[in-house]
């Protein structure tokens, strides 16, 4: 495994969340109703006038498959970004503590290495900190 699973892991998170809500957006579609008032009365005297309440979506049979089609592909991308991250986060646990501590630092909480540094502590520097993420990589 290569340092490029980590921006997959980043842009994975980042799908899951951009997922979840399309797939809100999509059911708050499916659940608009629209209602309105109508009157009539009977065909033959005496005539009866009469109020109706009508209420239904907005968009046709062929809508609703199109909505569930896309609310289908939706739950499948979602799911495999879900994969993403659990890989990642099983590959994570396979790291000495340290070397974990680096990464989520720089990749999942994005910050520089200079950053990453100061919170490492023990006197770490920029650079050690880069170029021991680097030898670790390497080895995986």
């Amino acid at each position: 495994m290569d340092k490029t699973i980590l921006q997959d892991y980043i842009d994975a998170c980042e799908l899951i969340k951009e997922t979840e809500r399309d797939i809100h957006r999509l059911n708050q579609k499916k659940k608009t109703v629209i209602q309105t008032n109508v009157k009539g009365s009977m065909p033959e005297f005496p005539y009866v006038e009469q109020h109706f309440k009508i209420q239904g979506t907005t968009f046709t049979v062929k809508d609703d498959n199109a909505l569930r089609y896309e609310e289908k592909l939706l739950e499948q991308r979602k799911v495999n970004a879900e994969q993403i991250k659990i890989q990642v986060e099983e590959w994570m646990l396979t790291l000495p503590s340290r070397m974990q501590r680096i990464v989520k630092y720089r990749y999942l909480e994005g910050l520089s290495w200079e950053k990453v540094a100061e919170k490492m502590g023990r006197k770490a520097t920029e650079n050690s900190v880069k170029k021991e993420f680097e030898r670790a990589m390497k080895n995986f």
